[in-house]
């Protein structure tokens, strides 16, 4: 059997047809009102509770800096996370096992616009809970903003980036949709309540250093540095940058090596056919 070859297209033609499936996947998203309120509504509802029972009290681990002050980074880093990981990767799972990815790539649309539009999907969805937070933050408990607006970017920016490639990456090894669900949130609300997510950790403890080796612990130290408002204190967390990048390069060749297209078997059904897997 031999590979189709796709024909040559420009860049704004490549940029039209992202765009366009981007607006179907916008529009998927908002057409499942219920799915749409828990995906956007859950860090705001956390962030409303933690920060009416933290009220004007402060931190020792942070020197004196408002827990709340604390809290609306922390919440940012897991929109975007939660966005890009957790529902990402259920997402990739379950359009993989209903068959959807293979009839997709056997329609017009590239292959990797589509992928582009999926990824761009998250994305949106994580602006706009940036944005939602912000003004909560802001607006509702006086938090500052962030002092080197520049930094803020940079972090959130790699920050999704990797998570988007560790979303897809996570997805390739899970075997069914029924699994999709439990398995990602198990591994993403265990690293959250290691990595500080709900409560401030000590730099040196051995819970930061055990939390060190995961990139939830990097994308929330990176998103609060911007925040921190002690004198002196840079809002460039390069390390932590740093760390999420790798991440991101590591799993993106682990998503690129095992993708694949159709469904797997998982039970003692007919064998399926060979698939050629997708290698960028």
């Amino acid at each position: 059997m031999t590979a189709v070859v796709e024909p040559r297209r420009s860049a704004a033609s490549y940029g039209r047809m992202i765009a366009r499936q981007l607006y179907f996947e916008q529009l998927n998203f908002w057409l499942n009102p219920l799915a749409a309120v828990f995906t956007l509504g859950f860090s705001v509802v956390f962030l409303v509770l933690l920060g009416s029972s933290a009220g004007n009290s402060t931190s020792s681990t942070l020197g004196g800096v408002r827990v709340i002050q604390y809290y609306v980074p922390g919440f940012l880093a897991y929109g975007v996370m939660s966005t890009c990981f957790n529902s990402l990767a259920t997402s990739l799972v379950v359009r993989r096992e209903m068959g959807l990815l293979k009839r997709l790539r056997l329609s017009p649309l590239p292959t990797s616009a589509m992928l582009a539009a999926i990824c761009a999907n998250a994305l949106v969805i994580s602006f706009i809970q940036i944005v939602v937070l912000l003004l909560i933050g802001r607006l509702g408990y006086g938090v500052h903003m962030p002092h080197n607006v520049g930094a803020l970017v940079v972090a959130l920016a790699v920050g999704a980036a990797a998570f988007t490639a560790i979303g897809m990456a996570m997805s390739t090894l899970i075997p069914n949709q029924e699994a999709a669900g439990p398995v990602v949130s198990i591994v993403f609300f265990v690293l959250l309540f290691l990595s500080g997510l709900w409560y401030p950790i000590k730099p040196h403890s051995g819970l930061a250093q055990i939390s060190s080796y995961f990139p939830i612990r990097h994308m929330i130290v990176a998103v609060f540095a911007p925040f921190d408002s002690r004198p002196g204190v840079s809002g460039w967390a390069w390390g932590d940058v740093g760390a999420l990048a790798i991440w991101g390069v590591v799993a993106a060749v682990v998503a690129a090596r095992r993708w694949s297209w159709a469904p797997r078997r998982t039970g003692g059904g007919p064998s399926r056919p060979a698939t050629r897997r997708w290698r960028g």
